[in-house]
């Protein structure tokens, strides 16, 4: 049984979406409107985004679990209006139609696009209109996602744990190596792709802007950074205990995503095992890893699937947006004709804020890791049981015993 646990629901162009976290420990200091929302209008951000994104103005109502400011450690339940709801009550009504609808308001689509679910959810479920699949396919979803991360980042946040993002790559154009600043988003977040190279950030608009001449679409890469994480999350002990595992699954689980790596990930595959493995040195002021640190971090923070206390590094490899304005074939599921593929309202590239989206999965997974950890029905609790941990580490020396 996990620690803690997410579920979401709800369409992309239905009434509203909603997000329910169970775990979280009561007495953290929650304010939505200052903790979800603004992460909320982070995923709706970035260069290349649709007109959907100018539509929505994503805020949290607050169902449950909170209580004059903190939460109770009940179940946390949140819900995400969609305004674009009121151009599509008919075609996203509960109802069965009347005899009278106009068959065109319900909006059907019945040429599924390549690289979408469309066509196997279609066949999975059993539906010749692929609306029934794309609604829920559709990453709106992730704006519930967003909802539930924006609180474990809070949460981690009181145990020094912070998370931040940036743009690795759009289409061919990649960023150059370069050190990370310690508040990553303060850095990557006023930049229009969350890049921290201005050179290749304008070199991936220009990107972008040529794919939307073209009717095309870009995908990308991002990269998800955590601090202050101590030694020992996670286990080696039983495959799914291992946190690289774990946070490979939840990366990989964001629409679109096609690939997860950690450190220097396939690229430690080409080289000798001397220029991939870190050496271990004694380090000063590293109470959260017992003193012990890394010469370097080609790792990316784990090994065996547990924690070393150096930064967390998780890339995520985003292919191109299904939806092209440049139409690829497809076959239409009521007569097996041969068309084009359906078209939706939707994005040119969205692999910035799919990096907000993979700061929220890598939250959750941190989070339940460390109440796999340390455990604790309140944060008080929790912080102790951290601080006893950290104690043990500074204490537990070198002399055998």
């Amino acid at each position: 049984m996990k620690s803690l646990h997410f579920r979401t629901a709800g369409e992309s162009h239905g009434k509203a979406l909603t997000a329910l976290l169970e775990g979280i420990p009561a007495g953290l200091d929650l304010d939505v409107s200052r903790d979800v929302d603004p992460e909320l209008a982070r995923r709706q951000g970035g260069y290349g985004r649709g007109r959907r994104m100018q539509i929505e103005k994503d805020q949290v109502e607050l169902l449950s679990g909170v209580r004059l400011g903190e939460t109770l450690g009940s179940p946390i339940s949140m819900l995400i209006w969609n305004r674009d709801w009121e151009n599509w009550t008919t075609a996203m009504a509960h109802e069965a139609p009347s005899e009278e609808t106009n068959p065109k308001a319900l909006k059907p689509h019945y040429l599924p696009r390549p690289g979408h679910a469309d066509l196997v959810g279609a066949l999975k479920y059993d539906r010749r209109d692929v609306r029934d699949i794309l609604e829920r396919a559709s990453a709106r979803e992730t704006a519930a996602r967003v909802a539930c991360g924006a609180v474990a980042k809070r949460f981690l946040v009181e145990l020094g744990i912070t998370i931040g993002s940036h743009v690795r790559s759009i289409g061919s154009v990649f960023t150059a190596d370069s050190e990370l600043p310690e508040d990553l988003n303060a850095e990557v977040d006023a930049d229009p792709v969350r890049c921290l190279d201005r050179e290749a950030s304008d070199q991936m608009c220009e990107a972008i802007d040529a794919a939307k001449e073209r009717g095309d679409t870009l995908g990308g890469v991002f990269e998800v950074v955590a601090r202050g994480l101590p030694v020992g999350l996670g286990s080696y002990v039983s495959w799914d205990r291992r946190l690289d595992a774990r946070l490979a699954a939840a990366v990989m689980s964001i629409q679109a995503v096609k690939g997860v790596d950690l450190g220097i990930g396939f690229e430690g595959a080409t080289r000798p095992g001397s220029e991939v493995h870190d050496p271990i040195v004694p380090v000063e002021d590293r109470p959260r890893s017992g003193g012990i640190g890394r010469a370097s971090n080609r790792a990316g923070g784990l090994e065996g699937g547990v924690t070393t206390g150096e930064p967390l590094r998780v890339r995520g490899a985003m292919k191109p947006i299904s939806t092209l304005r440049k139409r690829l074939p497809s076959v239409d599921l009521r007569d097996g004709t041969v068309g084009d593929a359906a078209v939706e309202r939707s994005d040119v590239c969205a692999v910035p804020a799919a990096g907000v989206v993979g700061e929220a999965m890598v939250a959750l997974v941190l989070a339940d890791a460390v109440l796999e950890k340390f455990g604790g029905d309140s944060l008080g609790e929790v912080l102790r049981n951290l601080e006893g941990y950290i104690q043990y580490l500074a204490e537990r020396g070198f002399e055998e015993r």
